[in-house]
């Protein structure tokens, strides 16, 4: 095998530009339940969010704060897509059931 001296059109092609920020965001949330210890498979799904596993009252503890979460996003006129990750954990934490 000879070596040769690289040809300007030998060089790697540049890395692609990053796309545009918001061109195609998405967004979910994920809820994990660990307690189970019934053997019971639990998984909710919707449009922006999965939680699985977890005992019965976790898993409805999950549950109901995804649901708060959503609607206090829907009042605040936010997008899961868009809302700041601190707002998020704010509301998050108050739509936590104590």
């Amino acid at each position: 095998m000879s070596k040769r001296a690289r040809k300007p059109s030998d060089a790697p092609a540049p890395a692609a530009a990053p796309a545009a920020k918001n061109s195609s965001r998405r967004a979910g949330l994920l809820g994990v339940g660990l307690d189970n210890s019934d053997g019971h498979k639990r998984i909710t799904t919707g449009e922006q969010f999965v939680l699985v596993g977890g005992s019965a009252e976790t898993h409805e503890r999950m549950a109901e704060t995804t649901i708060k979460t959503f609607e206090e996003l829907k009042r605040r006129a936010k997008h899961l897509e868009s809302v700041d990750p601190r707002e998020l954990a704010e509301i998050i934490h108050k739509s936590t059931p104590r």
